[in-house]
């Protein structure tokens, strides 16, 4: 069975998911079976998309109009094919990069390989590039470690890091020897402060009272 998802990023009308839904139709996807969201395709609640997930079985075929639809960036798409794959559940794009794809088939899985192979090589690049930061902040005098409280080199390093929009909060965290949680408190999904971390950047307390009366 063919099971399609189909999403535009804006839902103020300057977009339209009729071209999507009549590429799915002609490739065979019932109507009734396609799945849409208006929603960014970084927009992590994207309630079109978990009911595809949910309602996909072992043997359907997802179909996508293009990659780019299901994921947040290439990492996401690779993490979420193999999750289903592994549900024994197919994947197959119409047009676009990855038009190539078609886990159904040998030589779509090999084209489905490739893009694997690039986001591995993108997820070592960002890990480079923190333990580049974390060796620059040893030579200015940080040994490492488990911080017991963030400091600016620190948070320097944690801002760099987040503004890479592949980068994986958890993983940057754990490089800095932290929680993510104490990541979080100071810094932003996309690499900007918050207020602790603009605080401690700009060398003043940080009071929750002066959020407050702001």
């Amino acid at each position: 069975m063919l099971i399609g998802y189909v999403r535009v990023s804006k839902a103020d009308g300057s977009q339209t998911l009729a071209p999507q839904r009549d590429a799915l139709l002609a490739a065979g996807v019932d109507a009734s079976r396609i799945y849409e969201d208006l929603a960014s395709g970084r927009h992590d609640a994207r309630p079109g998309l978990t009911a595809c997930l949910k309602a996909l079985q072992p043997g359907n075929t997802l179909v996508l109009w293009k990659l780019d639809r299901l994921g947040r960036d290439l990492r996401h798409l690779v993490i979420t094919a193999e999750a289903l794959r592994e549900r024994g559940i197919g994947l197959k794009v119409l047009t676009g990069a990855g038009a190539q794809i078609d886990t159904t088939t040998a030589n779509g899985r090999l084209a489905f390989g490739i893009f694997a192979a690039f986001a591995e090589f993108e997820r070592e690049l960002i890990a480079e590039r923190t333990q580049a930061g974390l060796a620059a902040a040893r030579a200015r005098g940080r040994m490492g470690g488990r911080p017991r409280k963030m400091d600016k080199a620190t948070l320097a390093i944690a801002m760099a890091a987040m503004s890479d929009r592949n980068a994986i909060a958890a993983d940057v965290a754990r490089r800095l020897g932290m929680t993510t949680t104490t990541l979080y408190m100071y810094v932003n999904g996309d690499g900007t402060p918050k207020a602790p971390g603009q605080a401690l950047l700009d060398g003043v307390p940080y009071r929750k009272e002066r959020l407050q009366a702001a």
